[in-house]
């Protein structure tokens, strides 16, 4: 029998950009260091994302000490100086949670706007944010949707590539999933479901809830354009969800139990299972 081992890692520094994959990292209470403590928003203070902006996809952001580097393949770089804190600004994310971000530098906001076509402007978290998550693990989390980490696996995602090629279209890239950890080792697919809490190198890890996938897997990430309906057309038959509203699961949303260091080839061990048929996001 193989072993559960950690495949791939990743980490995003402002919400809705590109990942940038990692060897090794730290992880504390709301995930993977530095993931989605930024995020861009419009001027009503709304995050912005891929589901209205898929061009994100195509811009970087790398955090460098106290610095934050901005790439794009059509614009020179720019760094800037991180604001932990100082002036603030009302954000939101869904019309559902209603806090502050740190404003950033100008200039960042005049770049992100040039490149999307849209005002856009750059926030971080304040010193005291805490926003928890919610499901069977409920956890902490930045300006992520509402969890600490994505999780996915290498057999999820074979099996569902065999059904879009069955079906006549191509096979996708994890990357459309912008998972933080993605497992390797499982012989069957979807076995991140049943997971309820696991080790991955000095780092615990527990199952919050299934992962409904919105829009933002049909955007091809090297692109910035959406080349749908894969993979939600092939999800819809057989990852309908009717609990979670009936949208369509790929990989699992987990909270940070203890946090530690985490790098590419640790060992999984899986220290409790999910009960067959049980979903314990929705007792």
């Amino acid at each position: 029998m193989s072993v559960a081992k950690v495949a791939a890692l990743a980490y995003y520094p402002v919400k809705g950009l590109a990942g940038i994959p990692v060897e090794s990292a730290e992880v504390g209470p709301t995930g993977l260091l530095n993931d989605r403590l930024f995020m861009l928003v419009e001027p009503d203070g709304s995050f912005l994302s891929q589901r209205k902006l898929p061009a994100m996809a195509t811009l970087h952001a790398e955090t460098a000490g106290d610095r934050l580097r901005l790439s794009a393949a059509d614009a020179p770089d720019l760094e800037l100086a991180i604001r932990y804190d100082g002036k603030r600004r009302d954000v939101s994310l869904f019309g559902k949670w209603f806090g502050q971000g740190v404003v950033q530098d100008a200039a960042a906001d005049e770049w992100f706007s040039a490149r999307l076509g849209t005002p856009a402007a750059l926030v971080r978290v304040t010193p005291e944010h805490e926003r928890p998550g919610w499901g069977a693990h409920r956890g902490l989390t930045g300006y992520g949707d509402a969890h600490a980490l994505m999780i996915t696996s290498l057999s999820s995602l074979d099996g569902l590539n065999a059904r879009i090629v069955e079906r006549g279209g191509e096979a996708i890239p994890m990357n459309r999933f912008r998972p933080n950890l993605v497992v390797s080792g499982w012989s069957e697919p979807h076995t991140e479901d049943k997971v309820l809490r696991m080790t991955a190198g000095a780092v615990e890890i527990g199952y919050s809830a299934r992962g409904i996938r919105c829009a933002v897997p049909t955007v091809d990430q090297a692109t910035g354009a959406k080349s749908g309906p894969e993979p939600t057309r092939t999800l819809a038959t057989y990852r309908r969800e009717p609990a979670y509203g009936g949208g369509v699961s790929f990989g699992v949303k987990a909270a940070v139990l203890a946090g530690g260091t985490i790098r590419v080839g640790d060992e999984i061990t899986v220290r409790d299972w999910i009960p067959d048929g049980t979903d314990p996001a929705q007792d």
